[in-house]
């Protein structure tokens, strides 16, 4: 039984310290991002396939 309230205290304060945590990055303006979501879709994350450089053939295909 005593081991039971021994992880529940250590579970606690575990959720307390994180909750402490999670509190302070929000007081400091961690999560204050107002410029990236706007900008974001403005620009293009994919990189367009290099493709091969070949001299075309033109061919004469026009009937006599």
């Amino acid at each position: 039984m005593s081991v039971i309230i021994l992880l529940l205290i250590a579970s606690i304060s575990v959720a307390a310290l994180f909750l402490c945590a999670f509190l302070w990055s929000v007081k400091t303006g961690q999560y204050d991002d107002e410029t990236s979501p706007p900008m974001r879709i403005l620009f293009d994350n994919n990189v367009p396939a290099k493709t091969e450089s070949r001299p075309t053939q033109t061919t004469n295909n026009s009937k006599p």
